[in-house]
């Protein structure tokens, strides 16, 4: 057990999880580092602790973490092909934490306008050692590029629970670089999204997540 574990999940239930991981990622056909998949177990660890006072995430169990929020954040990890990523409305860092941690050369930042999810995902920035990884509280239509919290437009915008495609593009164009992506994690391909919006994705990937039987897709929309 790691020295930043905290005490609330035991060396078994730890190995549990673990084996956990290391199976989905096999199906998933990733190779993470083992010192990166410890962190992404500290980072559950974390979630769970905090679950316990803030009720950051409806998923209650160490163990759904592993599929609903770790297996899941991790199924775009083939699609990222970024220097600069920006999360919004990330909640407890989700899917940006998972990125930050296994693509280390990844400048990730995640933005939620909610103190207490901030507050938290501050915490295991400084608790894992992220330093690929900046949080801002706010809300995405008040950033500015060269603020203080932005220095520079960002190559590709992700969100995963953020809103439907059309204002997500919307509220973000500001702070896409030319050339740019939109990567919008969804269910069900989100069709009358696009028509709502008049978006033609450019490509729509589909999402393989272990042990989740449900449909998953990554929505891509460059900017034109």
């Amino acid at each position: 057990m790691t020295a930043n574990m905290p005490s609330n999940l035991k060396q078994e239930a730890r190995a549990q999880l673990q084996a956990k991981l290391e199976a989905g990622l096999r199906e998933m056909g990733l190779q993470i580092m083992p010192e990166q998949q410890q962190k992404l177990l500290d980072y559950v660890a974390l979630i769970y602790k905090w679950n316990q006072v803030h009720n950051l995430t409806a998923v209650r169990e160490p163990l759904d973490m592993i599929t609903l929020h770790i297996l899941d954040s991790l199924s775009v990890l083939p699609y990222i092909e970024c220097k600069r990523l920006l999360d919004v409305g990330a909640g407890a860092g989700l899917p940006s934490i998972p990125l930050a941690i296994c693509l280390p050369e990844l400048q990730v930042t995640a933005i939620d306008a909610v103190q207490k999810k901030v507050s938290f995902m501050r915490q295991v920035k400084a608790q894992l050692g992220l330093a690929n990884f900046t949080v801002i509280h706010g809300r995405i239509e008040e950033q500015e590029v060269s603020g203080k919290d932005i220095a520079e437009k960002f190559d590709a915008i992700i969100s995963r629970a953020f809103s439907e495609i059309g204002l997500f593009v919307k509220l973000t164009r500001h702070l896409l670089a030319d050339g740019g992506v939109w990567l919008a994690m969804k269910g069900t391909i989100p069709q009358h999204e696009f028509e709502k919006s008049n978006i033609t994705p450019s490509e729509i990937k589909v999402l393989k997540v272990a042990g989740l039987d449900a449909e998953r897709h990554l929505i891509v929309v460059r900017q034109g």
